[in-house]
């Protein structure tokens, strides 16, 4: 009987989906290791990712040839060791538009009308102006990574009449973005705007895409939002930019290290809303995953490819 591993818990409910989907397939599911462990080598779908698991799943006895990414960035992954052994991979982008999207422009508006630092005002019971003066409607933001995210974000960014700028590797236009760049004008793209949105995926010829040269490439009153991965900004440089003032601010939910180390200035920069690789969070996560899942499944088992979020072996995401 063919396999299907889960290595987490899931409702009942996404278990019987996953079984109408697969009838006569065999289930293993759970977050304890002994629910899974014996079963491994044998599963010919995995869904999940567990460093645990890793030795098992990539052995030459490993049956696997579909991995199921429960999340949408896939850069944790054993990437190469994966393409060799010619496991497809899919992953859960679509799932994050709507959170996502949402604590941008939490950001966004925190940062334009000063809320966190009223907020730390309020702890102290402090009144004080702060020097508010500035509003969101009709200026420019810059997206950079126009995939589900960016376009939600672009959507939105309409209804506050700004004018939306988007950076994407095929450069190739979208609804709601008025100039699509492609990488290689990333820096013609950057003084134009007053909020630099990052939803990129970190890959090696996105790490470190945001450096010094960057930063002093943008506006000294543009506001750095990253809800991507840590790794496509340098860290230095961007503290370094924000302490010189060539940023006005900054939003960030992913860095290079996490979690982001006590010590780490970043933390005391009045200027600066941390949050702790949060942003996709939302009750709906498991639903929209299943649902991406199924569809996959339901193509799996009956003799096609799965498709939805598929991981490309040249660029890997």
């Amino acid at each position: 009987m063919s396999k299907i591993v889960i290595l987490m818990n899931l409702k009942d409910s996404y278990i019987d989906r996953i079984r109408e989907t697969a009838p006569g397939w065999h289930v293993i599911y759970g977050k304890d290791r002994a629910q899974w462990e014996q079963s491994l080598q044998e599963a010919e779908i995995v869904v999940g990712w567990r460093a645990d698991a890793e030795d098992a799943l990539l052995s030459p006895q490993a049956k696997m040839k579909w991995l199921q990414n429960w999340g949408a960035g896939v850069d944790h992954l054993p990437l190469q060791k994966l393409h060799e052994k010619e496991v497809i991979i899919t992953g859960a982008s679509g799932v994050h538009p709507y959170p996502i999207s949402e604590t941008i422009f939490g950001m966004m508006l925190s940062l334009t009308r000063q809320i966190h630092i009223y907020i730390r005002n309020q702890m102290q019971k402090k009144w004080d102006h702060s020097g508010l003066k500035l509003e969101m409607h009709g200026k420019t933001v810059g997206i950079v990574g126009v995939g589900s995210i960016g376009k939600e974000t672009a959507r939105i960014a309409k209804a506050f009449g700004m004018r939306v700028l988007g950076v994407r590797r095929s450069g190739e236009p979208v609804s709601d973005v008025d100039v699509m760049y492609t990488i290689d004008q990333l820096l013609e793209m950057l003084p134009q705007c007053d909020y630099i949105v990052v939803t990129i995926p970190l890959t090696e010829q996105t790490r470190h895409m945001f450096g010094s040269r960057e930063f002093e490439a943008m506006k000294r009153t543009a506001f750095f939002i990253n809800i991507g991965r840590g790794g496509t900004v340098d860290t230095n440089a961007l503290v370094n930019a924000l302490r010189s003032g060539q940023l006005a601010g900054a939003g960030l939910d992913v860095f290079e290290e996490e979690p982001l180390p006590a010590e780490h200035p970043l933390w005391e920069m009045e200027n600066v809303i941390v949050t702790p690789h949060t942003s996709g969070s939302t009750e709906h996560y498991h639903d929209r995953a299943m649902d991406i899942f199924i569809t996959n499944l339901a193509d799996y088992t009956s003799g096609k490819q799965p498709s939805l979020n598929r991981v490309e072996k040249d660029k890997n995401y």
